[in-house]
This record gives C-alpha cells, sequence and structure tokens, in this order.
C-alpha cells in the first residue's frame, strides 16, 4: 500500500464529506495528518485539478477534474447503463419519480434518476447518498445480501433521519424478511417527511443484487391507505426487466 496515494485519498474523502470547504487546519485534523504533510498534498492534488481553492478564504473543496471522473464512472457503470431504458418506462407508468441506486458502504448511492413526468420542480438527485436503512432501494438491496453482509450492516448503528426511521436492528431484520418474502420494499417518510418510496432489487447473470430500481414521491400519491397495488406491479415488472437486461435467468417469486 503507497502511504501517499493512501493519504490523498484520505483528503478527498474529506472534501467530499458533509462539509464541502476545509481548511488546512481542519484537514488536518479530520485526516490525522501533519497540517505540513497535507499542504504538500493538496498543492499536488490541485496541479491536477482535483481539488481547488477558494482565494476569499483560502479553503480547499473539490475540483472540476473530480466532477469529470465522476461523470466518467456513471457513464461505464453497467447497472446504469443498463437501466436508462427501464427507469424511463417505469416513471412513464406510474408518473412518479424513478431511482437507481447501489450499495455503497452503509449508504445508497443514487446512479441514475428520471424526473416525475410533469412540470414541477424537482432536483437531479444522481450522486445523492442515503442511508440503506432510510429508503426502500436500500431495503431492497440489503434484504437479498448473503447472511453475514446483511449482518454487518444490521450491527453498524443504522441512522436516522426522520422519526420514521427504523435504527433498532431486530425491528430492521424483521422488515428485511418481509422485504425478501415480497420481493418489494416500501419506504414511508423514512428519508423525508412527506415523501415516500417503493422499490425491487435488481438481479445479475450470477444471481447478485448490484442494485434496486424504484419510484419515490408524495405520500399521498404513493401510499395513501397502503402502497397502490398497480404502483408495487410496475416497479416489479421494471425490476425484472432490468435484471433479465443485466443477465438474470431464474428470478425469484414473491411469496
Amino acid at each position: 500500500m503507497i502511504q501517499s496515494v493512501v493519504r490523498a485519498a484520505q483528503i478527498l474523502k474529506a472534501l467530499g464529506g458533509d462539509t464541502p470547504r476545509l481548511g488546512v487546519t481542519e484537514l488536518a485534523e479530520r485526516v490525522g495528518l501533519a497540517k505540513g504533510t497535507v499542504h504538500g498534498l493538496l498543492r499536488t492534488l490541485e496541479d491536477e485539478g482535483l481539488v481547488e481553492q477558494d482565494p476569499g478564504t483560502g479553503k480547499y473543496q473539490l475540483g472540476m477534474e473530480m466532477f469529470q471522473l465522476g461523470n466518467m464512472v456513471l457513464e461505464n457503470h453497467a447497472l446504469r447503463g443498463r437501466s436508462l431504458f427501464w427507469a424511463d418506462a417505469l416513471a412513464n407508468r406510474t408518473r412518479q419519480s424513478a431511482r437507481v441506486g447501489v450499495l455503497h458502504g452503509d449508504h445508497v448511492v443514487v446512479v441514475h434518476h428520471v424526473f416525475r413526468p410533469d412540470d414541477t420542480v424537482q432536483i437531479l438527485e444522481v450522486g445523492a447518498s442515503i442511508p440503506w436503512n432510510a429508503c426502500a432501494l436500500g431495503k431492497a438491496i440489503v434484504a437479498h445480501l448473503p447472511p453475514p453482509p446483511r449482518r454487518r450492516l444490521l450491527d453498524g448503528s443504522p441512522r436516522r433521519l426522520t422519526g420514521r426511521t427504523i435504527t433498532d436492528p431486530d425491528q430492521l431484520a424483521e422488515a428485511l424478511d418481509g422485504v425478501a418474502a415480497a420481493g418489494l420494499a416500501i419506504e414511508d417518510q423514512e428519508a423525508i417527511v412527506g415523501e415516500a418510496g417503493i422499490a425491487a432489487p435488481v438481479f445479475d447473470g450470477t444471481g447478485q443484487v448490484p442494485g434496486a430500481l424504484g419510484i419515490t414521491g408524495p405520500v399521498e400519491r404513493l401510499v395513501p391507505d397502503g402502497a397502490a397495488p398497480d404502483l408495487l406491479a410496475a416497479v416489479r415488472e421494471c425490476a425484472r426487466g432490468l435484471s433479465r437486461d443485466l443477465g438474470a435467468r431464474r428470478l425469484p417469486r414473491p411469496d
């Protein structure tokens, strides 16, 4: 392991956290390195366009080269590439916003987002990172993981975003068993108050679950008195179609 590369990666990850602009002293404290070492690494990263310094404050932030690299990751992401057709179809069929997510650590990262097909103002969520336990996408994925990684996530201090977010490991385990049996996950104001979601796992040719496909929208539209059967069917069918495109042959039948 090359120490300088590890340290540079730690700095980039720190700048990609909750505080996007940090000074040398702040970064040194966060990554546990001497200020001189951090300053030298920042100058090199700046020369490569990976970080930028604000001339007004002297603080650093991720550079545009990182933005371009992130776009390249998305463009070459197999699940995202195959999901374009199915996410569009799901949004048009349900008249709701459609999202595709992958598990990254204990969060789900949105790799594709299709706006709800209406004239309302919406924000592109590609790149958004959500605690796995607070969203339907995350629960749909984790419910179909092998026991060891699933247990690690359950024991890993799940985060609470609203008063309805489930964080108790035993309650989450019970909920995941229900998701695995139904083949669908539902969130009801667990990530954002007033917002709900429905998602289904996506399988590949090896039987693994590389991600999930689902919809999100206002509670009164998605789960006014429980999830609407037509929405459940649409999510399930589009996720199965995407799974077949990824090479899945035998898909589990929901109970």
